[in-house]
């Protein structure tokens, strides 16, 4: 039947837009693949460029290494092409067919909105021809029934004429209503069959017809668009090819023989080499005589080079100041020991013990320290090895003050959480109280109770870790931008030695251990070495302190200090938990930070 037809064309144009919008998906994915994969070629080239004032430039003066600088410069311009690609299919592709398949969409529910109006008006003219025939059949029927009754009438003689001649006019109104409804059901016909020939070889037609059009329209515009898919691709191609060109040419220019040049030249020594070994008779007493140019003589004419001890101020150190050399030889090993818990001597604990070593040459120790990589030291890679105290005390002071931070920041957010938890709760609780048979109001303060108890504890933690971090926070020195940013590229650089620092000082149960290593621990004996910065003044003052415990400072570096005692202060924390102090002119050495009471002077540098 035409429903039908209308079916099956439904069914087709929708799937002729859902292969419209399926290579659209297509074309999109392809031209994500596109950006991806300029993405990861410009990535790649800028990967293996050569870094700035580093030692890659000088590499890059060989005609091999510039070969391969301008094939990673071409690489980038080949990625450029491919977002291109990207580009101009989205533009010309994705955004235009996007735009047709919703103007298609609207089209198609255009025409089958206008065939199942057709189809509805032609069922309508239906209906009132059938309607017209059958009031036409009954007027008929009721008009031959009321011309029985009327002969009837008239036949029987004991009818009186009354009787009879409203028979006859019944009759007569019966056979008039018959004849109206005959016309009427006449030009129902002839309306019904010239709308059914309107309906059948014109509406229907035209209807099918847009169909059509529009169907070949789709099919038109989908094969114009895998042209214009290829034509993007092709548009690229000649950029491309020179991009290849480039590279091709940059490989040409390769020159072994200079480079070889270049390396000769970068290399050569211009030593001649040594002469003949002049034969030695030892059957007769004489020296042995060696030529002009042997191999002894080309080395050196017997020249020592200066001693690494030379009293030389200009030659022995000129990188190193006094103070830090003597901070760098004499400083604690191994992280403060955290404050005891009391204040009595015996429950002070002075942290691991330095081993004992023995004295040896300080032309040795020098050579060591000039030849070997000194290890950093690891005062800020304390781990906690099982469960540590509540406050964190077991940490120095910057890594103690992020663990509060970070304890604070914790229990705000559960202090958030059941906040949240306690206003649903309680509009869920107004919710039963204003519909009592959506449940019972009661059965949410329980829940309701736990949720405050619950935030009361939270914030009596927060307070509790918020005094500790005020505390820690009062006791660090004050850290600018600058040093944060200097501190952030000191800890970048060196992040894997601390990491293997930290290794190799921890304990299996957590606790810190010092490696007893001559690249890390040195002592100075006193020799004529010190004469050299006896002309320089000690480092200036910066405030006072007041030891909070006793310490008995048997490491090396430390000092001893009792309860109470006011000293001065020449160096501060600077974040591995020790202080620098200085009792008199001849005694100074480091104390954990933890232990005394800072007061500095808001003048001093």
């Amino acid at each position: 039947s035409l429903q039908d037809q209308f079916d099956n064309l439904e069914k087709h144009t929708q799937w002729g837009i859902d292969v419209l919008e399926k290579y659209i998906k297509f074309v999109k994915e392809r031209t994500e693949i596109e950006l991806s994969y300029a993405k990861q070629l410009r990535n790649l080239s800028k990967k293996y460029q050569p870094k700035k004032n580093s030692k890659e430039e000088e590499e890059y003066r060989y005609t091999s290494t510039r070969a391969f600088l301008a094939t990673l410069n071409e690489m980038n311009d080949y990625a450029g092409q491919h977002e291109v690609i990207s580009e101009n299919m989205t533009s010309l592709i994705t955004a235009e067919l996007t735009r047709y398949v919703q103007e298609l969409k609207q089209e198609r529910k255009s025409h089958f909105h206008d065939g199942r109006k057709a189809q509805q008006h032609i069922e309508t003219c239906w209906k009132q021809l059938e309607a017209s025939k059958r009031r036409f059949e009954r007027d008929c029927k009721e008009a031959d029934r009321a011309q029985q009754y009327f002969e009837k009438m008239d036949a029987d003689i004991n009818v009186t004429k009354a009787d009879v001649e409203k028979a006859r006019q019944q009759a007569q109104l019966r056979h008039q209503m018959a004849e109206d409804s005959k016309a009427e059901y006449s030009s129902t016909l002839q309306k019904f069959n010239s709308e059914q020939h309107e309906h059948y070889y014109t509406h229907i037609p035209n209807i099918f017809q847009k169909i059509q059009e529009m169907e070949e329209r789709r099919i038109v515009r989908i094969g114009e668009s895998m042209k214009t898919f290829a034509e993007v691709d092709r548009q690229v191609i000649p950029i491309i090819g020179k991009c290849l060109d480039e590279i091709t040419k940059a490989a040409e220019s390769v020159d072994h023989k200079n480079d070889s040049q270049m390396v000769i030249e970068a290399f050569k020594s211009g030593f001649e080499p040594p002469g003949d070994i002049d034969f030695e008779d030892f059957t007769q007493p004489m020296k042995r005589t060696v030529s002009e140019n042997s191999l002894s003589n080309s080395r050196g004419d017997g020249k020592s080079e200066p001693k690494f001890g030379s009293k030389s101020k200009g030659k022995l150190w000129p990188f190193i100041k006094k103070n830090k050399l003597m901070s760098l030889l004499t400083s604690p090993h191994q992280p403060p020991p955290p404050p005891p818990a009391s204040a009595s001597p015996s429950a002070v604990p002075n942290g691991p013990q330095s081993p004992k070593q023995q004295k040896e040459p300080l032309s040795h120790r020098f050579n060591e320290f000039m030849t070997s990589k000194p290890k950093i030291h690891c005062f800020r890679s304390l781990k906690r090895g099982g469960a540590g105290p509540e406050d964190f005390s077991n940490l120095p002071p910057e890594q103690r003050r992020k663990k509060l931070q970070q304890k604070v920041d914790e229990l705000n957010r559960d202090i958030q959480k059941e906040m949240d938890s306690r206003d649903a709760l309680t509009k869920m609780k107004d919710v039963y109280i204003k519909n009592p048979q959506m449940g019972d109001a009661a059965s949410v303060d329980h829940r309701l109770a736990e949720l405050g108890q619950n935030i009361e504890k939270l914030r009596l933690e927060v307070q509790k870790f918020e005094g500790w971090l005020a505390e820690v926070e009062g006791r660090l020195p004050a850290r600018t931008e600058q040093a944060r940013r200097q501190s952030g590229v000191y800890e970048a650089q060196n992040a894997a030695g601390v990491n293997s620092c930290a290794q190799d000082r921890e304990s299996p149960d957590g606790s810190y251990t010092e490696e007893q290593s001559q690249e890390t621990e040195m002592k100075v004996p006193a020799t004529d070495f010190d004469d050299e910065f006896d002309d320089e003044e000690p480092l200036p003052t910066i405030g006072t302190c007041k030891a909070l415990y006793t310490f008995e400072g048997q490491n090396e570096g430390t000092i001893s200090v009792a309860e109470g005692e006011m000293l001065y202060v020449i160096e501060e924390d600077k974040g591995d938990g020790w202080t620098r102090i200085r009792r008199n002119e001849d005694e100074e050495g480091y104390v954990p930070t933890s232990y005394v009471e800072v007061y500095l002077d808001k003048n001093a540098k």
